[in-house]
């Protein structure tokens, strides 16, 4: 009965916690444009949602895999190394769709590997994606020797850089990702299941679900997401770097819970993280207007990380 009651009490499109994830967004926009008069500039707002939009891909998958009570810290590590393999197939000269599956694969395959030693291994999740952050990052450095490949076709840099009907490319598959995240949650079994894990595992498993199986699924789909973000990246910027997505995992964990997703599992929407996902770019464009250190800008990012989760278990 717990299952078929997630079904119906998580799923307005915005609850009223998202609105008062709205009204910060807007406020703190109000904030930072009193601060710089550039900040509401069109071409300045434009450049915030698309540095957020890799922000918020990934995000997705951190989204599923914290509703299960779970996390993921290998997801930019996987950013790095789905993209040298994937520029390296292009510089080969292998067809565009063919390099893309092959980042895509390599996504899934670090997620389902995360999966396995976490349900098989019985490894916290903590510790199994931690240790997949070290080799993906290793592997990506060995792979390149340290070194950047950079220059690509148009075709390829299209994901990145590139306009339909005058929209951004980026903006365009971060919105028909997070659709169709909001369909999988919202109306299929793998979006009830994976409420039903973070909610309550045990109950979950004594109901005849496969709960392995689903937990695998959903690191999986951890890693593809992270892939996905890898190929804007990499397309955006005409390269890939061994050391790309360094700490993407904490702004992604950050816009998952900013938005509303608990820490413990369970609760939370993937509205809740793409509002997330906006706040924490604009935090960091309107920081980098203001010429605030970078240094000092991790320092803000771990306090907002903090206060969300303070906020969460309070709230609770």
């Amino acid at each position: 009965m717990s299952i078929e009651v997630k079904k119906f009490d998580k799923f307005q499109i915005f609850s009223i916690r998202d609105f008062a994830t709205l009204i910060g967004l807007a406020l703190m926009c109000i904030v930072i444009s009193i601060l710089s008069p550039v900040f509401l500039t069109a071409n300045n707002l434009i450049n915030v949602v698309m540095q957020s939009s890799i922000n918020a891909i990934i995000a997705i998958g951190l989204t599923f895999v914290i509703l299960t009570g779970g996390i993921d810290l290998s997801v930019g590590s996987i950013v790095a190394l789905a993209g040298v393999i994937m520029a390296s197939s292009l510089q080969a000269g292998h067809p565009l769709p063919v390099s893309l599956v092959i980042a895509l694969v390599i996504g899934v395959l670090c997620g389902y590997i995360n999966g396995f030693l976490i349900t098989k291994g019985k490894l916290p999740p903590f510790i199994a994606t931690l240790g997949m952050m070290s080799i993906a990052r290793g592997l990506a450095l060995v792979y390149t020797n340290g070194r950047p490949i950079s220059g690509f076709s148009p075709a390829f840099r299209w994901f990145g850089t590139g306009t339909f009907l005058g929209i951004p490319s980026q903006i365009i598959m971060t919105v028909i990702l997070y659709a169709i995240a909001y369909y999988i949650l919202k109306y299929t079994r793998l979006g009830r299941y994976t409420y039903a894990i973070g909610g309550n595992e045990e109950a979950t498993r004594l109901s005849g679900i496969n709960v392995n199986r689903y937990k695998v699924v959903i690191y999986s789909i951890s890693g593809l997401m992270a892939a996905i973000g890898s190929i804007v990246l990499t397309a955006r910027l005409n390269s890939a770097q061994p050391i790309a997505g360094i700490n993407y995992e904490l702004d992604a964990i950050a816009a998952t819970v900013i938005g509303g997703t608990s820490t413990v599992g369970g609760e939370g929407k993937i509205t809740g993280t793409l509002i997330g996902a906006l706040i924490m770019g604009v935090l960091r464009n309107g920081l980098n207007i203001l010429n605030v250190s970078s240094y000092l800008q991790q320092v803000i990012i771990g306090a907002v990380i903090v206060i969300a989760v303070l906020i969460d278990k309070y709230r609770k």
